[in-house]
């Protein structure tokens, strides 16, 4: 729970001193005012939707929902449109991003995505393939800060493939660089070495700005936690990793609050597995990142509870779950929809700074997961085992409960 609740303000609220223009302060609340004096005006926001493939429709369905209840609770109202991506957008307009789709997000002041790719777009030129899109969406919107925690919740423990006693108390960030390095850095394509045996390539390149950023986010975060920051690189081989941790340590400077440690990548996987706790905050590039996150993901048992969020210095920040499109159960109600309701409740928190109606959703997920509602990818003895409409019929029935009035606030 600690990682759910931890910050209590949007991260867009940086020193100004140490950061200047890094963020701004949060989007002003669009208001819609009320004839009636006693009641305070009802804040309104727009949320892009991007359901994308496979189960992303259905989990997404589900957050909608749950964030209208919340912000009803809370005096918030939403103005939802929906825009393709990914799969969808490919057999819709034949481009896995549409103008129109970017257009909408950056007009918006959230976006949040469901899932995108299939097996049916495998095969796909890598122009014409769904996580192109998703790539093209994160560098359109400058979302250059990826913050994904992973908390082994008490309800879960014994769905974690570790032992009891390593898993229990996990309570960890993941900020992860996700617009540079190797995914976005030319030169790249394909060539002929000097044998004539065809080479594949890519560059992975990092500027100080682009780590100076994501250093002090990492930071402002860990000041919020536990005070702690890892820096996890590969400085012992990578020329961008001597840079990385060069530039991490210089930040750091202006943080003497906080405790600063780096670490291989490697050691960096192994230590997940044998001892998470030591972990608080950890920043990393954006492969790094991309492969321990997904691996921090694993030590709550189930990928389908984590959420994500991605910021910018300005403008919408992107909201997602962090599993897939899981084309092997869509349309069958077996999704898991808890990430994405956790997902809305980073929205709220990251973009908007609703901090009471973000706790209120993660208050309401502690409480389905009390009353004993499990989807199948976290089911247990003794649990009752419900299809993705079912636990969102449950989370909008905990969202309902009286006794969350006083704990959202």
């Amino acid at each position: 729970m600690a990682a759910l609740h931890a910050h209590p303000r949007p991260l867009r609220t940086l020193t100004p001193t140490l950061t200047p223009r890094r963020f701004g302060p949060p989007r002003r609340p669009r208001t819609v005012r009320c004839n009636a004096s006693a009641e305070p005006p009802r804040r309104s926001y727009s949320v892009t939707l991007l359901p994308g493939d496979g189960i992303g429709p259905e989990v997404v369905s589900v957050a909608k929902d749950v964030l209208s209840l919340a912000g009803s609770h809370e005096g918030i109202e939403f103005r939802f449109s929906e825009m393709p991506i990914g799969g969808a957008a490919l057999d819709l307009t034949g481009v896995p991003l549409p103008e129109e789709t970017l257009a909408a997000a950056k007009e918006s002041d959230a976006v949040l995505l469901g899932a995108i790719g299939g097996y049916k777009w495998d095969s796909n030129e890598k122009h014409l393939k769904p996580e192109t899109g998703l790539l093209q969406l994160r560098a359109g919107l400058g979302v250059f800060a990826n913050l994904r925690p992973a908390t082994v919740l008490p309800q879960l423990i014994d769905a974690s493939t570790l032992k009891k006693e390593v898993a229990e108390g996990v309570d960890l960030m993941v900020v992860r660089e996700l617009t540079g390095g190797i995914y976005f850095g030319k030169p790249r394509g394909f060539g002929t070495n000097h044998e004539g045996e065809e080479i594949g390539f890519n560059t992975e390149v990092y500027s100080v700005s682009e780590i100076d950023r994501i250093a002090r986010v990492a930071f402002e975060v860990a000041r919020k936690r536990r005070g702690k920051v890892c820096s996890v690189d590969k400085a012992n081989v990578l020329e961008a990793s001597m840079l990385w941790r060069k530039r991490v340590t210089y930040v750091g400077l202006e943080f003497p609050d906080v405790q600063l440690s780096h670490m291989y990548v490697d050691n960096a996987a192994m230590q997940l597995i044998r001892n998470p706790k030591q972990f608080d905050t950890i920043v990393t590039n954006n492969i790094f990142g991309d492969i321990l996150s997904d691996e921090a993901s694993m030590l709550t048992g189930s990928i389908g509870m984590l959420p994500s969020a991605s910021i910018s210095e300005s403008g919408p920040g992107l909201f997602e779950p962090i599993h897939g499109s899981a084309p092997d159960i869509a349309g069958q109600d077996k999704a898991n929809p808890l990430a994405t309701v956790l997902s809305a409740a980073m929205l709220l928190r990251y973009g908007f700074g609703e901090e009471n109606a973000a706790k209120r959703i993660e208050t309401a997920v502690i409480e389905t997961l009390n009353r004993g509602f499990r989807t199948g990818d976290i089911h247990s003895y003794g649990t009752t085992l419900v299809g993705c409409k079912r636990m969102g019929e449950e989370v909008l029935r905990s969202v309902d409960s009286e006794k969350l009035v006083s704990a959202a606030h």
